[in-house]
């Protein structure tokens, strides 16, 4: 593909239209690029092999373009990775756009990356897409999220306030109890009718526990702020994903583009709505109007604003922090179940097997408390490779190494950018054998109790572990096994199975499908 694309510049050059001059001072800043970039990446990682790239755009492996994330990504740097021995690429060079990236494809390197060196990777490059996530109170909201904020004193002190607010109200146990009936609720009036796509009532009872976690909202089905808070997080799940573009090629911005004006348009409208609930607690908190304990998210962080002491959590931070929930927490947990479900049609004795625990250990009329995972290790296992078999991020957010270190005996310079991809980890057949087959057991010892290997990462690790961890296993838990207790899923007749590739965006997410929904007692 480079030749190809080496061939169309070399035509476009050669244009007679063209001046001499231009074409000679183009050739000559491509070449000058070239060369630097080169040298520089040298010394970043010496001996580290290197994919083929072309200047300003990167790498071309297989499908994947350095300059565009592809469709397949993560099994395109795992196809990489699985060069035979004495090639085996574990660890590699590759250019994103003009952006020197070391991309690491092994579970001991992956360790060294998370844990053993967490300190000196904690790092995060400048990224566009993710500034945009806060319009409405600054221009520059930069270092006041999580996720993608550079590693920091501040942002250290600011993910503490997180955790401890989640902490402070059971991370959202609560919610999840009340939101799971509702949505075993909403798969009723279209059980034992014809087949239909799940994934509207799954997405509307995530996003409803996490609004009664970030702001102590709870809505009915049909109510116009839910369908609100629904609509402009899945517009920007998708525009994100079509403008990845941008984040490579900063300068993108000044073109017009579809996919960032609607973006835009869907952060206005989450900022205003969040800035709304934000002017209310603040409001309420100045009446005295608050309890011992905080009621939400919003609550907890106000109060932890006083607390801190050397470092200030701005109102910016607090908004951004929920902003950072609703895209973390509602896409990830709600594609998970669509994935379970979706692995579990494609093999029905999976869910017989889970649902013959949930009855021995539960029964079927007494709802699924969290104390009773400890009673349901198949249960567990079932979500523990859901995860692994599907990781909802396969390439972890790009890492930064923030000092002189070394990776795989490799030194590394300040400012590298490092990909995990956690695909390959999960897909490693030495540590996974059969790694495409949907197997529980994987997760269970030789008496049927719950183990989990050391290699799997789903959450991250580290530093930059995910801060919603526990939440997401809560959920995930307290959903799957709630449906598995009262309805069964199975393939609608003559439909087909649903499509396992799936569709990379801001997360790996499964094709529509459609499932038939039996309830199993009254």
């Amino acid at each position: 593909m480079s030749t190809r694309l080496l061939s169309s510049l070399s035509s476009v050059l050669s244009s007679p239209s063209l001046p001499f001059s231009l074409i000679s001072l183009f050739v000559l800043l491509v070449l000058v690029l070239h060369l630097w970039r080169r040298s520089g990446g040298s010394s970043r990682a010496r001996g580290v092999p290197a994919l083929p790239s072309v200047p300003v755009l990167g790498s071309l492996p297989g499908r994947c373009c350095g300059a565009a994330p592809s469709p397949a990504l993560h099994t395109d740097l795992q196809k990489v990775g699985s060069i035979p021995k004495p090639l085996t690429l574990f660890i590699f060079i590759m250019f994103l756009g003009p952006h020197f990236t070391l991309v690491v494809n092994s579970y001991d390197l992956a360790k060294e990356v998370l844990l053993t060196r967490g300190r000196d990777f904690a790092g995060r490059p400048k990224m566009v897409l993710p500034v945009m996530q806060y319009t409405l109170r600054t221009a520059d909201p930069r270092g006041k999220d999580i996720a993608f904020c550079d590693y920091s004193a501040l942002w250290k002190s600011h993910r503490r306030l997180v955790h401890s607010a989640l902490s402070l109200f059971g991370e959202g146990g609560r919610a999840v109890h009340v939101e799971k009936v509702y949505l075993c609720n909403d798969f009723k009036p279209v059980c034992l009718s014809s087949a239909f796509d799940p994934s509207a009532a799954v997405t509307r009872a995530v996003t409803n526990v996490v609004c009664t976690l970030v702001f102590s909202a709870t809505y009915r089905r049909d109510d116009a702020e839910l369908k609100e808070v629904i609509d402009y997080n899945n517009g920007i799940v998708e525009t994100i994903a079509r403008g990845g573009l941008v984040d490579l090629f900063p300068w993108l911005q000044r073109f017009p583009s579809r996919s960032l004006t609607k973006l835009k348009q869907c952060i206005t409208v989450r900022d205003r709505l969040l800035q709304r609930k934000l002017d209310q607690h603040k409001a309420s908190l100045s009446d005295g109007d608050g309890g011992i304990d905080p009621r939400d998210l919003l609550e907890a962080l106000l109060r932890g604003q006083e607390g801190q002491k050397s470092e200030v959590i701005s109102d910016d931070h607090v908004l951004m922090t929920a902003a950072e929930t609703f895209g973390a927490g509602v896409e990830t947990t709600s594609t998970t179940l669509l994935w379970i479900i979706a692995y579990m049609l494609h093999h029905p004795e999976v869910q017989a097997r889970a649902q013959r625990e949930l009855e021995e250990q539960v029964g079927l009329e007494r709802p699924v408390r969290l104390s009773d995972r400890t009673r349901l290790p198949y249960v567990e296992a079932v979500i523990q490779e859901g995860l692994r078999i599907r990781p909802v991020s396969p390439v972890l957010i790009p890492h930064t190494a923030l000092t002189r270190t070394s990776l795989g005996g490799h030194p590394v310079q300040p400012g590298t950018r490092v990909l995990v991809n956690m695909w390959a980890l999960h897909h490693n057949p030495t540590d996974w054998p059969q790694p495409d087959l949907f197997k529980p057991e994987r997760f269970l010892d030789g008496r049927g109790g719950r183990v989990s290997p050391s290699c799997f990462l789903p959450f991250g690790a580290g530093p930059r572990v995910c801060v919603g961890e526990s939440l997401a296993r809560l959920e995930l838990f307290l959903f799957l096994s709630s449906l598995l207790q009262r309805i069964s899923f199975s393939l609608p007749p003559a439909g087909p199975v649903p499509d396992l590739r799936g569709r990379l965006g801001v997360v790996l997410q499964p094709p529509p499908y459609l499932v038939v929904a039996t309830p199993r007692h009254t």
